[in-house]
């Protein structure tokens, strides 16, 4: 415990940083810095693959764990074919201040952090020469022009900062500017289309200034909207929605059965992100049906208590789930609470099995806290999942 009087004193120290924050002076990830390079890239510290020891912990990877680690992931992403020259390997994570819930508006997976070290660290892993020699020995055949970027995405700014650019050949030096104007386009065009449900207008003038404002307001209750209004979770080729707009609303997992022979990458997308996937969508459920119970109140009156949770006010329980402001406007919910509604284009059989051998799936799917359909070869929604490993016929 410390004294009234240290704190109060103490705490004058950060009135600089107080007054900077309130002036909007706050850098954020997304700001490029005045060198032109990522704001991110400097001063970090790139990954280190090789196995060593660290404080008594094994670290890094040998060169067969490389080699298994990349196959699973082009697997599990169905690309093992088709490369482009510059492939990028994107996690996301959120610039905001003075936000105890900030990492509610980062990466799930990634344990509520951003997905950049991931990202970064896959992206070494199969840019090593021995990785891809071993992956032509497994059925993989990377060209050797195609390079991998760790990437960012800023989902309050919807900027992507690309990581260790100074290490792409130059060869493709021409490909990463017009990359980089692609994806400057298309942030600008993702910030005009949020800016309406934060309230903006999309074509008032310095509307994108407005929306990377946020990130930097530390009187901002919602910096952005994070993943409200999720609604499905779609596990197929990326031509069955291709073109549809889906509002934002859904999980996208890039999957091809057909590839899949032994049915590894079915089990593993219905035992993790699938899974994932429901905790996002039940958090959200629960903290708009119930937010007293389930959620965790006023935002504005959060006090953080260690490094535990918040309290709402000076007194009470730890709260759980997510504040009022994550799902209300202050006039409507955001977010419409319906449970997930999963669509997973495999042969019933095969999905029946993955529900059959592992506890956690069935739980969701025999409770029906998820809705599970099967899509057929041709596209169509055919099955409806009912529980005990029956399906009801929809076409």
């Amino acid at each position: 415990m410390s004294s009234f009087t240290y704190v109060e004193t103490t705490g004058l120290l950060f009135g600089a940083k107080m007054l900077s924050d309130g002036a909007g002076l706050t850098r954020t990830v997304s700001d490029p810095d005045t060198d032109g390079l990522d704001r991110g890239t400097v001063g970090r510290i790139g990954p280190r693959l090789a196995p060593r020891t660290v404080a008594g912990r094994q670290t890094g990877f040998t060169d067969e764990q490389r080699v298994a680690m990349a196959e699973a992931v082009l697997r599990a992403m169905s690309l093992t074919e088709g490369f482009a020259r510059l492939v990028m390997l994107t996690g996301h994570g959120s610039t905001t201040v003075n936000n105890p819930h900030a990492s509610g508006l980062d990466c799930g997976a990634c344990g509520g952090h951003t997905g950049e070290a991931n990202a970064r660290v896959a992206a070494a892993i199969l840019n090593d020469p021995g990785v891809r020699a071993g992956l032509k020995g497994c059925g993989i055949a990377v060209p050797e022009d195609t390079w991998f970027l760790g990437c960012l995405h800023d989902t309050t700014t919807d900027e992507i900062t690309i990581h260790d650019a100074d290490e792409v050949p130059k060869s493709h030096a021409e490909d990463l500017e017009q990359l980089r104007r692609w994806l400057a386009q298309a942030s600008a065009l993702a910030r005009m289309e949020r800016s309406a449900l934060l309230g903006l207008s999309p074509q008032a003038p310095g509307v994108h200034a407005s929306v990377i404002g946020r990130s930097r307001d530390w009187a901002q209750v919602r910096p952005e909207w994070g993943l409200a209004g999720n609604a499905a979770f779609i596990a197929a080729p990326r031509a069955r929605t291709r073109g549809i707009d889906l509002g934002g609303r859904a999980f996208l997992h890039n999957y091809d059965w057909r590839k899949d022979t032994d049915f590894n990458v079915l089990t593993l997308i219905m035992t993790a992100p699938l899974v994932v996937a429901s905790w996002i969508n039940l958090q959200y459920y629960g903290s708009t049906v119930n937010n007293r119970a389930f959620g965790s109140g006023n935002k504005v009156l959060h006090n953080v208590t260690g490094t535990l949770g918040v309290l709402e006010g000076n007194a009470g329980d730890l709260k759980v789930g997510l504040p009022w402001q994550s799902v209300h406007d202050g006039t409507r919910f955001v977010h419409e609470p319906l449970r997930l509604n999963a669509f997973i284009e495999a042969p019933v059989q095969a999905i029946d099995e993955v529900i059959a051998k592992n506890e956690t799936v069935r739980n969701l799917v025999d409770n029906a806290w998820i809705h599970l359909f099967a899509i057929s070869e041709s596209g169509r929604v055919s099955h409806r999942y009912r529980g005990g490993l029956t399906w009801e016929a929809l076409v």
